[in-house]
Formats: C-alpha cells, structure tokens, sequence
C-alpha cells in the first residue's frame, strides 16, 4: 500500500452526496472530520491508512452490503484498516466522525508506547462494533475537530490508539515469527539514548556505533522495526517534550535549546509544520484548559 491509494476521506470527498462539516488538520499525517450523508452507496477500494469511525448521529440506515445485513446505530465503531475494501448503503442522514492516521504513525505509535517491534502490530477490521471507552475518546475527537482544539485531538487520539492495543477483543499485537530488523535490546539502547540526548545534536553515526550497524543498515533496520527513520522517531521525541515544556512558563527559546532545535525560530518553523500551530499559539491553548 502507497500514498498513490486514495484515503478514505478522498473517496468520501468525491461523494456528490457526503459533506465535511468539520475538520482539523493534526499533523504527521494525522487529520481529523465530521461527516454529513444520506442516500448514498459508497465503496472504498483498498484505501492508504487506517479509519476509525464513530456514528454521532443516526446510522440505523446504513449497512455494510459486502459483509452481511447488520445496520448500524449512534455509537457503532467501524475501524478501516489500511487496504481493506469495503461497500456501504445508506438510506437516511447521519452524522459521524472519521479520524485518519498514517500507517507508518500507527507503527510508530505501537513501538513507542509498547516498546514492541511495529511489525506485531495489528489493526482489525471491525464493523459496527460496541466499544464505549474507544466511543468516548472519538466523542472527544469529534468534539475537539469542532472546536479546533488540536490539543485536546492529541490526548483524544493518544486513547484511541492505546486503548485500540490494549484492548484484549482487538489483540493489538500478533505473535509471528521477525526476521531481520532490530533486535528488542539494540532498539531500547537505540531509542534510550535518543530519549537522553535531546537536548543536544544526535547524528546518525552515533546510533550506528550503539547498535554496531552500519549507517545504511540502521536506517533500513530502525525503520522495519520502529515504522519510521530515526530521524523521524528523534523530531517525535523533541515535539512530545516541546508540548510538556510549554505547560509550564519557562521561555520559549530555552525550551528550544532543551529540545535540541538552533533556535526560537527553528522550533516555530517545525512546530508549526508538523503541528499546524505555532509554540506559543499552543501554550495559550494549553494555559486556557489549566
């Protein structure tokens, strides 16, 4: 699967019938919407990234005509694995809400907070399902896409992942057997530390020399293994530690140096970039909720 596929949002976008009320974009891919349709057949062919639905509103009118005749209802959770097709009718309005997550940050995601290699990941195929704590938390997606709150999006989407994987009905992770990659102690040495150096300059040989690759070699086994490049997996790490240093009140350009940016201006420009607002603009959001 590549980002040629269409993504479930650009085959709802082409809907003459299907209507964006709300979105919010979240960054690393990430985007978020809410979802008017009525009377409308739609089909989504192997789709690029992963779906998690929630019926806000309505639902008993539509169904998934290439898997049985169950209908859904307000608080069904459909999730659509990245490349898995699937054909729907509905017959009357509804409301819900889509939030869109790159297949590669889902493997990120899974590695960081499980310290498991990505490849035992897995995202079931789930239709129509009742599962009140993944309810909750998409409510909170969909509350937060309204109000553009990307904070609030954030912690929302940090639950539905975690609560996906940890959730024992959907698995999370697969026993199989991995060939090549890291082995779990090179990527916890590897990753530990990226968490210790942050604050300073980390280069790609120094993370060959822990864990005795090549630099060729630890880039292609990192990325098997963790979803991502280690350049990738080292911004991550700086932008988590950036948010929680800009709860507090200690100045924007130190918390640039603690996080391993050049500078203010070089953390604005990559924050804003991946996140789609501004360091400061963000520490507001997050003195008003205090």
């Amino acid at each position: 699967m590549t980002a040629d596929n269409p993504s479930v949002f650009s085959f709802l976008s082409a809907s003459p019938c299907a209507q964006v009320t709300d979105a919010l974009t979240l960054g690393f891919g990430r985007s978020a919407a809410i979802w008017r349709n009525a009377h409308d057949r739609m089909r989504y062919e192997q789709p690029d990234g992963h779906t998690f639905s929630l019926y806000l509103k309505g639902g008993s009118g539509t169904r998934r005509i290439d898997q049985g005749n169950s209908n859904g209802w307000p608080g069904a959770l459909c999730i659509m694995p990245q490349g898995a097709s699937s054909e729907w009718e509905i017959t009357d309005d509804f409301t819900f809400v889509h939030l869109y997550v790159p297949d590669q940050e889902m493997r990120r995601v899974f590695t960081e907070v499980f310290d498991r290699d990505c490849r035992l990941m897995v995202v079931p195929e789930t239709t129509f399902d009742n599962a009140p704590a993944l309810a909750v938390a998409l409510r909170e997606v969909a509350h937060a896409t309204r109000s553009g709150d990307t904070l609030l999006a954030d912690e929302a989407i940090a639950t539905v992942l975690s609560g996906l994987f940890g959730d024992p009905r959907y698995g999370g992770n697969r026993a199989i057997s991995i060939k090549s990659g890291l082995a779990p102690a090179v990527r916890r040495r590897i990753t530990d530390y990226i968490e210790a150096h942050l604050d300073a300059q980390i280069t790609l040989p120094d993370l060959a020399a822990i864990a005795g690759l090549s630099e060729f070699h630890l880039q292609r086994m990192f990325r098997i293994s963790c979803g991502v490049s280690p350049h990738g997996w080292v911004l991550h790490r700086r932008l988590d530690r950036a948010k929680t240093l800009l709860a507090g009140a200690e100045p924007i350009a130190r918390i640039a140096s603690a996080c391993g940016f050049s500078n203010q201006s070089h953390l604005t420009r990559v924050f804003k970039a991946t996140t789609g607002t501004t360091p400061s603009t963000f520490r507001q959001s997050v003195s008003g909720r205090a």
